[in-house]
């Protein structure tokens, strides 16, 4: 018997405006990801890879189509659903970080659960065990402007996982590191993708990036021009 995919996209279409405003960001995509699977997504500017990421992500609705993840139609809820949905099933690593700078590393980590209406005395050891395993056990009291890029993305890299989520969304995570740093921090997301069984969807503009993942999904004018191993010919 097959896995069910774990995230599935039916001819989605997003477009933005009207008449001669009409911008046709997405024009039906289709694609499944696989339970414990590492796909990037790359494509130049302007081939949709972001509203693609907004999309999966429930942060915006396509205009048609169909974005089911874990079995639940997400462009189908509504906002409350929705909201609710995202915190437990999706994991978020942004570019920039976003961490709150009044929280200490620790605190940061266990934002997600707290949201959630979990007691911090409860979810701190799950957030410390993760930091541990980032090699920020002894940073957990730092707050963010007391450490550097590569720390803080490991701290947001630990707060995606704290909710155990089905789903990590890495929208561009080396874009705002040097190239060692982003580096390990690729090899970072390729360890727990191999050795834990996350399943990553990455974001890049980097073809050097995508070599860390099992598969390469490329864009062009908002549709899938290549879907394949990396380094395959596209």
């Amino acid at each position: 018997m097959s896995i069910p995919a774990l995230l599935q996209l039916d001819d989605v279409k997003k477009v933005y405006g009207q008449g001669k405003q009409r911008v046709e960001a997405l024009a039906g995509v289709t694609f499944a990801i696989q339970p414990s699977e590492f796909a990037a997504i790359m494509g130049p500017s302007g081939s949709g890879k972001s509203t693609l990421l907004h999309l999966i992500g429930g942060l915006d609705a396509p205009t048609s189509g169909r974005v089911r993840l874990d079995g639940a139609a997400i462009d189908a809820m509504g906002d409350g659903a929705l909201s609710a949905f995202r915190r437990r099933k999706i994991g978020f690593i942004f570019q920039f970080f976003h961490l709150l700078p009044t929280l200490t590393a620790l605190e940061n980590v266990c934002l997600p659960l707290l949201l959630d209406g979990h007691p911090l005395r409860k979810v701190a050891p799950r957030a410390g065990a993760l930091l541990e395993l980032m090699g920020l056990g002894q940073r957990a009291d730092h707050r963010p402007d007391q450490l550097s890029g590569g720390e803080m993305q490991r701290v947001a890299i630990a707060r995606a996982l704290v909710a155990e989520p089905p789903l990590v969304l890495a929208d561009e995570p080396t874009g705002n590191l040097d190239t060692k740093t982003g580096e390990s921090i690729l090899e970072l997301l390729a360890g727990l993708q191999r050795d834990r069984g996350f399943t990553i969807v990455m974001v890049t503009h980097d073809p050097k990036a995508t070599r860390y993942a099992g598969r390469l999904i490329a864009l062009r004018d908002g549709r899938v021009h290549f879907d394949g191993p990396p380094g395959a010919p596209s």
